[in-house]
């Protein structure tokens, strides 16, 4: 395991803290899998992936996503599986990216990404009953989308995540 690295630090600028967690959503019949890495800064959805299984590729394919657009100096998650496998933890320090990992049962270590769990569950998922894999995922791109560049923060001084994340 990792340590929690963000106990007492202000995160200053893009970049500086991403946050990554996966949640479940539901299908008329079955669930999906979606894991999300957010900057903590911004509140920018900096990538995402939806899938039908809960094997590792989804959470490599949604870092190394985001990797290609950018670099955080810390990713913090929760010390789940897919997060403390060797494949996950090496991608990341391949690319010289601190690990943060919140102490064991302590969710609100990682507040921003739960927070975005909500919102999203309660302004999309929530409402919606989904039929297959491809209607969520297109759902939830236009959600996101909505959400970097449209949905205004009161936390940022009621502008957007991408407008923060790009100033």
């Amino acid at each position: 395991m990792y340590p929690y690295l963000l106990r007492g630090l202000t995160i200053q600028y893009p970049n500086h803290v991403w946050g990554i967690d996966i949640t479940y959503v539901r299908l008329k019949r079955s669930w999906l899998y979606l894991v999300a890495l957010i900057d903590w800064c911004s509140r920018y959805v900096i990538s995402w992936e939806l899938d039908q299984t809960f094997e590792m590729d989804f959470v490599i394919e949604a870092v190394q996503r985001a990797l290609s657009q950018g670099k955080p100096v810390i990713l913090n998650s929760d010390q789940g599986s897919h997060f403390t496998s060797p494949k996950y933890i090496n991608l990341l320090k391949q690319n010289e990216v601190n690990i943060s990992m919140d102490g064991k049962g302590r969710a609100l270590d990682n507040i921003i990404t739960e927070r975005l769990w909500r919102t999203i569950k309660y302004e999309e998922i929530y409402l919606k009953e989904y039929n297959s894999l491809r209607e969520a995922r297109q759902e939830i791109r236009n959600y996101f989308a909505f959400y970097n560049q449209k949905r205004l923060h009161q936390s940022l001084n009621y502008q957007t995540p991408e407008f923060v994340y790009y100033s």
